[in-house]
């Protein structure tokens, strides 16, 4: 199984170390990942708002399931544009996602 974590901070880390001890023992991979997660998956050099490149680095290295850990993809619509394309992503669709990226949005 491949897995690709999207994001670069603690909670990404956080949640490539969990998703490699699995006993499935899933190939993983982050982008853009840091130095840290380095040591554990292997990274790409993808931002996080890139999201058509995203798409089509998980569609063309035939990625299982995308975790998606930061605000800012999931308020553009990462899980929408990996839907579309056939793909398995974990996240919220970008109308849910903006409880979380606006609390303004969350108050009305």
């Amino acid at each position: 199984m491949k897995v690709l974590v999207v994001g670069s901070g603690g909670r990404e880390h956080a949640l490539v170390e969990a998703l490699a001890a699995s006993p499935l023992g899933p190939e993983m991979y982050a982008a853009p990942g840091n130095v840290g997660i380095s040591r554990i998956a292997e990274t790409v050099d993808i931002p996080v708002d890139d999201l058509v490149s995203l798409r089509d680095y998980a569609a063309e290295n035939e990625i299982d399931l995308t975790v998606v850990g930061p605000e800012t993809p999931l308020i553009g619509g990462i899980s929408e544009a990996f839907w579309e394309a056939g793909l398995k992503v974990f996240g919220p669709s970008r109308a849910a996602a903006r409880i979380e990226g606006s609390k303004v949005f969350a108050k009305e």
